[in-house]
């Protein structure tokens, strides 16, 4: 692998131990996957988890000197100075949420706190290198911006915003980007819930390879938030870090140009209407029913636009006594939420907005054993880990649910 003379000099401790060890980290991934050498990035992207492995690592460079030259978003952490005063946690975990966001705020970051980076806060141009991690923002960035980044993990993102470089290879390099598993799509999509479920049954099929969709019958090309869930629960199902929707992404004008101009296979998956039901049903926990506790909306972090048809679905009708509605998303949502006045009209039938917070932390510790209610397998997924077992419905029966108080 090539260095450069200013690189060797890096690795060599010039810019002091933090710069070196995030050197040292990029030149054993280069090694690692056969890259040619070091090209500069022009953004980056951190999914700090909030957990003591990514503030490890994030204070072992800022203490030896390390800033971003390469000043990166972050995925979100948790509010700590607002949840804390709602739900308990111990003294370590606000420790530790404290600590991420002095760590990162003292290296340079951008504290966006903002999950899907690509639909405003970060959002590359076709063609530009840069390193993101985050499973929804990587795909989202590769297939529908066109921008170009391999799926880094938070640790050679933040290695990657020191250094402002990373590896050649994977995603950066042309050949590599083209599709490699044939998809015929033949259901009626009409919200993001089910572009979700889509991207979670492709998944499932595709691993680590990328998918080439051609639909049928489509009425519309996707929206942002559309392409986005996609891509989440292709990557929570999957491994999926690009894809490409024939006649529809900027790589994909054709079925052939996804191909890379090769000849295009037989459709090894097709997927049907039959085939999004079924995934819902078994994503679900099995014969759940009964009172719930939680409706949790935001992973990804929700739109402004998602938050409005939440306000129309909830035509004025209020949640539950027993059962709390929390919708995450981004603080620049959430401000014009308030200055329109739609935030106020949400918290007065019961539905808060949670900035800066990702669902899988400590914060919401206090609904676990209880059942919740997602229109979000990812979400599911992680808070299932945690101990708390969800059901997975569509935004409009989410807002029943929380209603009612049961599903």
């Amino acid at each position: 692998m090539y260095l450069t003379d200013e690189e060797k000099r890096i690795l060599d401790g010039e810019r002091g131990e933090g710069g070196r060890k995030a050197m040292e980290l990029l030149v054993a991934l280069g090694k690692t996957f056969d890259a040619e050498k070091l090209i500069p990035v022009t953004r980056t992207h951190v999914a700090l988890s909030g957990q003591e492995g990514d503030t490890y690592w994030c204070e072992l460079l800022v203490n030896g000197g390390a800033t971003c030259k390469v000043p990166p978003s972050t995925n979100p952490s948790w509010d700590v100075e607002n949840l804390t005063k709602l739900y308990e946690v111990t003294p370590e975990e606000r420790e530790l949420g404290v600590r991420t966001i002095d760590v990162y705020r003292r290296i340079g970051a951008k504290l966006t706190f903002n999950c899907a980076p690509g639909l405003g806060s970060n959002a590359p141009l076709f063609g530009e290198h840069v390193a993101f991690s985050e499973s929804s923002a990587t795909p989202y960035v590769n297939a529908v911006l066109g921008a170009r980044s391999n799926r880094e993990s938070s640790v050679s993102a933040l290695a990657a915003a020191v250094i402002g470089k990373t590896p050649l290879y994977g995603f950066h390099l042309p050949q590599n980007r083209h599709g490699e598993f044939f998809v015929s799509v033949d259901a009626e999509l009409n919200e993001p819930y089910d572009w979700g479920l889509l991207g979670y049954y492709v998944g499932r099929f595709a691993g680590s390879r990328i998918p080439v969709l051609s639909f049928r019958n489509l009425p519309r090309k996707p929206r942002p938030e559309e392409f986005l869930y996609f891509g989440a629960e292709a990557a929570t199902s999957g491994a999926v870090a690009m894809y490409h929707f024939a006649g529809i992404t900027p790589e994909a004008p054709t079925i052939e140009a996804a191909f890379g101009n090769k000849r295009i296979p037989e459709a090894e998956l097709t997927v049907r209407s039959d085939d999004l039901a079924e995934q819902e049903a078994t994503l679900s926990v099995a014969n759940a029913s009964g009172a719930i506790n939680l409706v949790m909306l935001g992973c990804p972090q929700y739109s402004y636009d998602q938050l409005l048809e939440t306000e129309r679905l909830m035509e004025g009708r209020s949640v539950h006594s027993e059962t709390a509605f929390w919708i995450l998303t981004s603080v620049d949502t959430a401000e014009l939420a308030a200055r329109s006045g739609m935030r106020g009209r949400l918290e007065a039938l019961g539905v808060r907005l949670a900035v800066d917070t990702c669902i899988d932390e400590p914060c919401w510790k206090s609904f676990e054993g209880g059942l919740g209610v997602t229109d979000s397998p990812k979400c599911a997924y992680y808070r299932e880990r945690r101990g708390q077992p969800f059901v997975i419905r569509r935004l409009s029966e989410c807002v029943n649910a929380a209603i009612r108080g049961k599903v």
